[in-house]
C-alpha cells in the first residue's frame, strides 16, 4: 500500500509541472519532426503533403474563428485575428502553388499541327 501511494506521489508531482514547459517541449518537438518529414519529402509526393498542409490550415481557420468569436476585447481574440489571416495566406499560397505544380503536368496543345488534307 505504502509503494502505491508513493507512486501516486510520484505521478501527481509530474502533472504539476508548468504547462509552460511542456508546452514549449511539445513545440521544439514539432520542429524537429517538421524539418525532417519536410526534407525527406521527394519531389512526386509534394503536391498531395502541400494539400495536406492545405487542410491542416483549414483547421487552424476554424479554430481561430472560434478564439476571435467572444465580443470582448482579449488576447485571445487579437492572437485569433492574426492566425485567421495567417492562416488565410497559407491555404490561398498554397493552392496556387499546387495549381502552378500541377499545370507543369498538363500537355501543352500543339498549335503548329500540319493540316491534312
Amino acid at each position: 500500500m505504502e509503494e502505491i501511494t508513493k507512486m501516486t506521489d510520484v505521478a501527481t508531482q509530474s502533472t504539476t509541472m508548468s504547462p509552460f514547459v511542456s508546452q514549449i517541449s511539445l513545440f521544439i518537438l514539432a520542429i524537429f519532426v517538421g524539418y525532417y518529414v519536410v526534407w525527406s519529402v521527394t519531389p512526386a509526393l509534394h503536391t498531395p503533403l502541400m494539400a495536406v498542409t492545405n487542410a491542416i490550415s483549414s483547421v487552424i481557420i476554424v479554430g481561430a474563428l472560434i478564439a476571435a468569436g467572444p465580443e470582448t476585447m482579449s488576447m485571445a481574440k487579437i492572437l485569433g485575428i492574426i492566425a485567421i489571416g495567417l492562416a488565410a495566406v497559407n491555404i490561398f499560397g498554397g493552392f496556387a502553388v499546387t495549381n502552378r505544380m500541377l499545370s507543369m503536368y498538363k500537355k501543352k496543345p500543339q498549335a503548329d499541327k500540319k493540316k491534312e488534307g
